[in-house]
């Protein structure tokens, strides 16, 4: 009996030593995993081929689980927007003090609007959007409206899109195209004092409908900016900085919203 139980417990210890073994194994391929993923995201972002297409196609083929639905992408995402931030420094560090005097003078023509209505004396106003910068940021703040409207309420589409393997392969075609119709786009001569909102907004909505894996966020909206007329090198920098506030945006809301909760709650209700 003694024995018996003596062979029990080696045969414990063992498959013990098998599962620490396996798990050791599986923990070492996620981490390889991880790395490929992010090299892919390197390689891919600054080229207009759709990293998020390419990252869908590596999940699907190599039956990459990462477990918190899209969370993973963006949190790629975000090595991407510290890139651009380095790169674009200048702008940035330009269009956010210039964004702040927006506010600011906003709200002091609000002080003088009520001031005016109450009070005899009237205060003029200041002008909101006096300088080519401060024109660039607003046309930023108009393009997000409709890139974070569009992003919102089509999250759960993206999400089962990047399952599905004729979706990121349809939609990298449809890139190439676009890449085609860049390609022959005349030159415009638009800069941010030309730009009108109305521009700013549809390549907002190019950028919303760029979230579908595959399709290039950068070629789609570099291309719907040169059919705007923008000016081609400000159609390249308008579109990498617009990314900004969506990539942003798009953290706070998988944070706020953990894919990780849902995918445990999936499997809780099936077990």
């Amino acid at each position: 009996m003694t024995t018996a139980l003596k062979y029990v417990k080696i045969g414990h210890v063992c498959i013990s030593l098998t599962d620490f073994y396996e798990s050791d194994k599986e923990a070492a391929m996620s981490l390889l995993q991880a790395i490929l993923m992010g090299i892919i995201q390197g390689l891919t972002e600054f080229l207009p081929v759709s990293s998020s297409g390419h990252l869908a196609l590596f999940k699907i083929l190599f039956d990459v689980n990462t477990d918190t639905g899209i969370l993973y992408d963006v949190l790629l995402h975000v090595g991407t927007l510290i890139a651009i931030s380095l790169v674009y420094y200048r702008d940035i560090l330009k269009l956010v003090v210039d964004g702040c005097c927006i506010i600011r003078d906003a709200g002091y023509n609000v002080i003088v609007f009520f001031r005016n209505k109450t009070g005899k004396e009237q205060m003029a106003y200041r002008r909101v959007i006096n300088s080519s910068y401060r024109k660039f940021a607003m046309l930023i703040i108009v393009s997000t409206i409709p890139t974070g409207i569009i992003g919102y309420f089509c999250k759960d589409v993206v999400e089962m899109a990047s399952e599905i393997l004729i979706v990121p392969g349809i939609c990298l075609i449809a890139t190439a195209v676009l890449l085609l119709i860049a390609d022959h786009c005349k030159d415009g001569d638009k800069l941010p004092k030309n730009v009108t909102y109305t521009d700013a907004f549809s390549v907002g909505i190019a950028q919303g409908i760029a979230t579908l894996p595959g399709l290039s966020r950068s070629g789609t909206t570099i291309t719907a900016c040169l059919l705007a007329g923008y000016q081609r090198n400000f159609a390249v920098k308008y579109s990498f900085l617009m990314s900004i506030p969506a990539i942003l945006g798009a953290l706070v809301l998988e944070l706020k919203m953990p894919q990780t909760w849902r995918c445990r709650e999936r499997r809780l209700s099936t077990m």
